[in-house]
């Protein structure tokens, strides 16, 4: 198993070892560009001076090859900044082409240390000299050794990897502190909203407010207040819901009681009584299976099979079933259907679950009149229920397809939630307006 950190302590850690390694990339990156820099001065400087030792030792007479005579024309390898000494094959110092015999002397006792062609950097007496070893063009078997004061070069160098040293070690704290303070702005913010999210799992929904720098903080905070506010509006809903369920099942609970003591007592007439007991049982199915039937609403597999029907039917098997509850309200039917058959692919089910909510919904509001209206429009089917009835309150309208929202007259809230959900499950639309009384209207794309 991984170990794990705390967010503070990562990005701190990320940031500070980003930071050292992009102060260690720029400090060897100066060091190889000083090192080439100083190679090819050094190079350039040590050919100038070879070309010079050449012409020198051309110049000098064979009775000068003492060395100590020649000392006396110094103008011949003049205009250089190096100088020049002849060695014998073994290292030996012969004599001084140009410039100090000791530090020749010196540079020449390094001799094995030196490849032909190649220079090497020796330090002497404090200075640093590029020492450069090549075959004498005059006499075979003798050497040149050409070198040169490097000493400004290399002390630049020091100088500025010192400088570069001094940044290195200053940036570093500088760097914990920001990146301490950056750690800590992204971790608080974090944090605080893990707490606020802890809160809502614990049940507190009281949205919160934050201020936070950073837009997305901001965002991600609005969205768990909107969520928190959500849940705390569900589950006022949720409340009044169970509310209004217990007392729908505790009135024909109440009655069905009632009457079977009256049959067990012998003060009710059993037949009467048992119509009742039965009646107040089918509204308790009823109102079990709204409730069973919202529980399955927004599976990923719908049970049954969407199958071509008929609406017209469905709607009149719906109507056979509701006229008894109009005709004791006095409560007629007037029909506006095409003469084709209005097919559509829907669960049995599911048609009758919106249309029979809506039709039970239109029963209890109507004056006289509902007017049921199922007709083909290009595309889709169009779906009205209207009725002659007071209409929806407008503080109503805006929230009755909301479940556990109870309206004035309502049962238990969530008969037309059930049926907006299966408009939309169809993909389709279920609305609701007054004009002369309440109309749901359901546009079924075929």
């Amino acid at each position: 198993m991984k170990r794990k950190w705390h967010l503070r302590r990562r990005v701190l850690v990320t940031l500070i070892g980003l930071t050292c390694a992009i102060l260690l990339a720029v400090a060897l990156a100066f060091n190889l560009t000083m090192r080439g820099y100083i190679r090819s001065r050094v190079a350039a400087q040590l050919e100038t001076v070879s070309a010079s030792a050449f012409e020198a030792r051309r110049a000098v007479p064979p009775e000068w090859e003492g060395g100590r005579p020649f000392e006396e024309h110094p103008d011949r390898i003049t205009g250089t900044r190096g100088s020049a000494a002849v060695l014998d094959a073994e290292g030996r110092l012969l004599f001084v082409l140009h410039g100090d015999e000791a530090e020749g002397a010196e540079l020449a006792s390094h001799f094995r240390e030196f490849g032909v062609t190649e220079y090497k950097i020796v330090g002497i007496g404090g200075s640093d000299y590029a020492v450069s070893v090549v075959s004498d063009p005059v006499r075979e078997g003798q050497l040149l050794l050409v070198y040169a004061d490097v000493t400004s070069l290399t002390a630049l160098t020091g100088r500025i990897n010192l400088m570069l040293l001094l940044v290195i070690l200053a940036a570093i704290p500088v760097s914990i502190l920001l990146s301490r303070r950056f750690a800590r702005s992204f971790a608080e913010p974090v944090q605080s909203l893990s707490e606020f999210a802890g809160e809502i799992g614990g049940g507190n929904l009281a949205p919160r407010e934050f201020r936070f720098r950073d837009v997305e903080f901001d965002s991600l905070a609005d969205s768990m207040n909107r969520m928190a506010s959500e849940l705390r509006e569900a589950k006022q809903k949720q409340e009044t819901f169970f509310q209004n369920v217990s007392h729908e099942l505790r009135t024909p609970l109440t009655s069905i009681r009632g009457n079977a003591e009256g049959i067990v007592y012998g003060v009710m007439e059993p037949q009467n009584a048992a119509r009742v007991i039965l009646s107040e049982s089918d509204k308790l199915g009823g109102l079990v299976e709204d409730i069973l039937y919202l529980s399955r609403m927004g599976r990923a597999a719908p049970e049954g099979t969407a199958e071509p029907l008929d609406l017209r039917e469905v709607i009149s098997l719906c109507v056979s079933e509701q006229r008894g509850e109009a005709e004791k309200r006095s409560v007629a039917f007037r029909f506006d259907f095409d003469e084709e058959p209005v097919l559509l692919p829907i669960r049995q089910q599911d048609a009758e679950r919106l249309l029979g909510n809506l039709l039970s919904n239109a029963i209890r509001y109507a004056g006289s009149e509902i007017r049921l209206t199922c007709r083909r429009e290009e595309d889709a089917v169009l779906l009205r229920v209207a009725d002659d009835g007071p209409g929806i309150a407008g503080e109503d309208l805006p929230h009755i397809f909301e479940r556990f929202y109870k309206g004035k007259g309502g049962k238990h809230g969530i008969g037309l939630a059930i049926a907006r959900s299966v408009a939309e499950s169809h993909h389709g639309t279920l609305t609701a307006y007054n004009a002369g009384g309440a109309v749901f209207e359901a546009r079924l794309p075929v």
